[in-house]
């Protein structure tokens, strides 16, 4: 696939503000975050701990955050984190969020605390976005200061809490509109030239460089293989352009790069990635992937 010129800004020029500014503008509302998201959370308050734990205010749109903790704190035992809808577009992490608090959360609540954050990024989330409305991409946004509201609430968050996470599982997804927009804007934005441009059929983990736990990405990949396909390499042994560790599993500096899998020194980290738009599987599917992460995960930790 070639460079595509996107319709705002100078090739090889970074955005300025007039940029940004007309970006914003032509973005829509497409979904709604209290329908889809805000609604479901509403049914867990008489089984889970639901916290607003910040409000986002973009122009005249206000969006409350939420995070669902179990019920039951026991600060004896392990703390797990599952972030969601750090990219708000990625629907599968959304619902896979809400779905794995819905349908299993309670049954590891003895051995495990959970935090929850199903929807980082509520205005993503319904302008069917990757970036804020600054132009920022959350997920290399989360150090402090941070330069995203949505990364800086969850840091806070994490922070306020005071606990040590054991694990931390971050639900993505790969979409074709990853080429046909997001790559080409971020080329725009930065003033580069977008030479990836391979998008993985399937399902596949990306961990920390530094702490790769493969024994623990091989647990959270068969539970998947149990719903959905894993993503093969391609012709150079390589997924999105980056060398594969084992099947299934590449890793970045996660601290170096502000991704949310490295907010915490958490022992296990894991983000899932999976192609919604793949002839090979469902949205349903996908949702029930990002389920089975968060369980593999948990199998194997318990």
């Amino acid at each position: 696939m070639q460079q595509q010129q996107y319709p705002i800004g100078v090739p090889g020029q970074p955005w300025g503000e007039s940029e940004k500014k007309e970006w914003l503008q032509q973005q829509r509302v497409q979904r709604s975050y209290e329908a889809d998201v805000i609604s479901q959370i509403e049914r867990f308050k008489a089984r889970f701990d639901v916290r607003e734990y910040g409000q986002l205010e973009y122009a005249s749109q206000r969006y409350p955050l939420y995070a669902v903790l179990s019920l039951d704190w026991d600060d004896e035992k392990p703390t797990v984190l599952v972030t969601g809808g750090v990219h708000g577009y990625e629907t599968s992490g959304v619902h896979g969020a809400l779905k794995f608090i819905d349908e299993q959360m309670q049954a590891y609540q003895d051995v495990f605390n959970f935090i929850v954050t199903p929807c980082i990024s509520p205005w993503g989330y319904e302008t069917i976005n990757r970036w804020n409305p600054d132009a920022v991409d959350p997920n290399r946004s989360f150090y402090q200061p941070s330069p995203a509201q949505e990364s800086g609430f969850v840091l806070q968050l994490i922070a306020d809490l005071g606990v040590d996470l054991l694990a931390h599982v971050d639900l993505h997804e790969t979409t074709d509109t990853d080429n046909s927009e997001f790559r080409p804007a971020k080329a725009a934005r930065d003033g580069e030239v977008n030479t990836n441009w391979n998008i993985p059929d399937g399902f596949y983990l990306v961990t920390n460089s530094e702490n790769k736990q493969i024994e623990f990405q091989q647990a959270v990949l068969a539970e998947v293989a149990k719903v959905t396909h894993i993503a093969p390499a391609d012709e150079n042994n390589r997924l999105i352009g980056t060398d594969i560790d084992i099947p299934g599993v590449i890793s970045y500096p996660t601290h170096e790069l502000g991704l949310c899998i490295g907010l915490s020194q958490a022992m296990y980290v894991t983000t899932t990635e999976v192609y919604p738009d793949s002839e090979n599987a469902t949205p349903e599917q996908c949702i029930d992937a990002q389920v089975a992460a968060v369980v593999g995960a948990l199998n194997y930790l318990r």
